[in-house]
């Protein structure tokens, strides 16, 4: 039977009580030298939701999580599932703005944080936040420190200690009716949105993740680095909660670290974006390490190149896979399988995952035929309840046959594989012609002098919108503007080839990996144009 199958019509707080009773002594968390079972996990949730209960926290109220990947964060996610709040993972590395605004408009009543972390004492940024955020009541800490905490100011630690063996009010609502997560879009492309995620949006977009991979109970997942994202909650958390596996928490993303961890806990399943893979493997050729344990790669959260796909397979001799993620359809929209022929892996976003179809439209919603450039729309058990507090925005996001707009464009071949051709807002109209930035990324991405590109449209009173290239060259590599035009010339159609190219030391991106387009054209266009 497969985990959809299996965990139809489950809550993710069932779905751990199931597992922690037919496996509660199977490792669920790797934490550095720690360890926890689902039966410890399972038991400190209890524990954690009759505290969080005893001081007035009830169903439908919003939990912010403002933590780095800890144990401490998935004991908060399950004990909030168990009592019904609404968790609202927030990264710890965002500025004191953002926090507030992410805060205020979830209307957080309590909020778990870290003591100290990434160089921000959140202790002292929480003091100064809680009087401009009227309905956050309550701070629980995680940290070393032994200080003097005021009446609402909790240790996780004692809370966990003090709800052992307590009774609480359990949370009865059905999985497809009640918000779970709410959940913050990254906002290259404008303001973030909080998309309300249901348990069964969750554990059908993790259950149909660990299918599509032939994720087991045998399996040990690393490369879960960013819990606050929608990845690294479905299927980083659930899906290896669903299938019997362990997950290896990093509370960064240093290749060295990821690759040990990989060695030292016998990893077999590694998750990550583009750039971290790129950085791992310049880490190998400085140190290499027995990576013999990984049967597979996950490649999601940003466009990957299939020179990148092809690099990993030959140099880790494993198999990589791909996935189409989008927040508002809880992760994972499609992936490529471990079955899939060699060049479907390299050159799609595989298939669409159990219950989810997806269309190809035209600018005026009809379906396209197979095989057509358009907007991707989805369909399917992981769609979104709707964007909080955003009625307009929800019905503009949904077309009258409840397919969910991406805005990202692709296309689907003969065989049902999706193919990815770029975000439909970043389409550069050059003399009337139509560009899609991804082709061209790919091809300069396979030019040997290039680590990472990302190519846009810039405001030309001739052209109406130049392509620029923006690239980040390897490390010691001498290369020119004039030789990224040429290299794309030999395969590219004219119009398609970059007018300028500039070089940079990063690209702006967001903390999962996307580029920050808009920050990009800012800093281009601030420096003027170059060859």
């Amino acid at each position: 039977m497969t985990l959809s199958a299996r965990f139809e019509g489950a809550t993710v707080a069932s779905a751990l009580a199931t597992r922690a009773t037919s496996d509660p002594e199977g490792v669920y968390l790797r934490f550095g030298d720690d360890r926890m079972t689902f039966g410890t996990v399972e038991s400190q949730a209890e524990a954690l939701a009759a505290s969080l209960s005893h001081f007035g926290l009830q169903a439908g109220d919003r939990l912010a999580l403002v933590l780095p990947p800890c144990p401490e964060f998935v004991v908060s996610v399950f004990a909030s599932a168990k009592l019904g709040t609404v968790i609202v993972p927030l990264n710890p590395q965002s500025p004191a703005s953002e926090l507030q605004y992410a805060l205020r408009h979830s209307e957080a009543a309590c909020a778990v944080i870290i003591e100290e972390a990434f160089g921000i004492d959140h202790l002292a940024l929480f003091e100064d936040l809680m009087p401009q955020l009227p309905e956050l009541r309550h701070i629980v800490t995680v940290g070393q420190e032994d200080l003097w905490y005021g009446a609402d100011v909790f240790q996780f630690e004692d809370l966990v200690s003090a709800g052992a063996g307590r009774d609480y009010v359990a949370n009865t609502a059905e999985s497809d009716h009640r918000c779970f997560a709410l959940v913050y879009t990254s906002g290259t492309m404008g303001k973030p949105k909080g998309v309300e995620l249901s348990d069964a949006n969750l554990l059908a977009a993790a259950a149909g993740t660990a299918d599509a991979i032939g994720l087991g109970e045998e399996d040990t997942v690393v490369g879960v680095s960013a819990l606050f994202h929608v990845f690294g909650l479905g299927p980083g958390l659930l899906s290896t909660l669903l299938a019997g596996a362990s997950v290896v928490l990093h509370q960064g993303t240093e290749p060295d670290e990821v690759l040990d961890s990989v060695e030292r806990h016998g990893a077999t399943v590694h998750y990550g974006i583009p750039t971290h893979f790129v950085a791992e493997l310049n880490a190998l050729a400085e140190r290499p390490r027995d990576l013999a344990s990984l049967r597979l790669l996950l490649i999601a959260g940003a466009p990957v190149g299939d020179e990148l796909i092809a690099r990993l397979a030959a140099e880790l001799d494993v198999t990589v896979t791909t996935a189409y993620s989008v927040t508002e359809t809880a992760s994972t929209v499609s992936v490529s399988r471990l079955d899939d022929p060699q060049d479907k892996r390299r050159f799609t976003a595989g298939r669409p995952i159990a219950g989810t179809s997806v269309r190809i439209l035209e600018a005026d919603g009809s379906e396209l035929p197979v095989e057509s450039v358009g907007e991707i729309a989805v369909r399917g058990p992981g769609v979104m309840l709707g964007y909080h507090r955003q009625p307009k925005e929800t019905s503009g996001a949904l077309d009258s046959d409840g397919y969910f707009l991406t805005g990202d464009l692709g296309l689907l071949d003969e065989e049902g594989y999706l193919h990815l051709v770029g975000r439909k807002k970043d389409v550069i109209i050059k003399a009337g012609y139509n560009v899609y930035p991804r082709e061209v990324e790919a091809r300069i991405e396979s030019h040997p002098a290039v680590q990472e590109v990302a190519v846009m449209g810039i405001p030309d009173p001739l052209l109406g919108e130049a392509i620029c290239a923006c690239i980040v060259p390897v490390e010691g590599a001498i290369v020119t503007g004039q030789e990224i035009l040429d290299w794309c010339r030999e395969t590219l159609a004219d119009p398609k080839v970059p007018d300028t190219a500039h070089f940079l030391d990063e690209l702006p991106r967001t903390d999962t990996g996307q580029v920050r387009r808009t920050d990009l054209s800012r800093q281009i266009r601030s420096k003027g144009q170059s060859a």
